[in-house]
């Protein structure tokens, strides 16, 4: 099953359930992308000592996870956070690709 997951938060206890979830689903082998947009670009920012959303950020894409960030998103924030696209290291997309993502997915999550 191809499952899709939106992020679109940057509170650090919604990003890090996101992660996990994500990565339940793939261990159950399902096929999974997190697609980052809006705040949820700010993922690699967001840890906090109750909340290692960098751990669980690892933890998906340790267990075959495909990451894509919004490339406007990372854009807008440029200014205040020049440092995001490098921190997020991974494929930068667009709403055509976001679009195509949930269009192909048997499921689609947002938190």
């Amino acid at each position: 099953m191809k499952v899709a997951v939106v992020i679109h938060s940057n509170d650090a206890e919604t990003v890090w359930n996101g992660f996990r979830f994500a990565t339940v689903n793939l261990v159950y082998e399902h096929d999974v992308t997190v697609f980052l947009l809006g705040k949820g670009v700010e993922a690699m920012t967001v840890s906090s000592l109750q909340y290692n959303v960098k751990e669980q950020i690892e933890i998906f894409r340790e267990n075959g996870g495909k990451l894509i960030g919004c490339n406007v998103c990372c854009d807008n924030r440029s200014n205040e956070m020049p440092y995001l696209k490098e921190s997020l290291n991974c494929e930068m997309g667009s709403m055509e690709q976001l679009y195509s993502l949930t269009a192909e997915a048997d499921k689609v999550l947002t938190f």
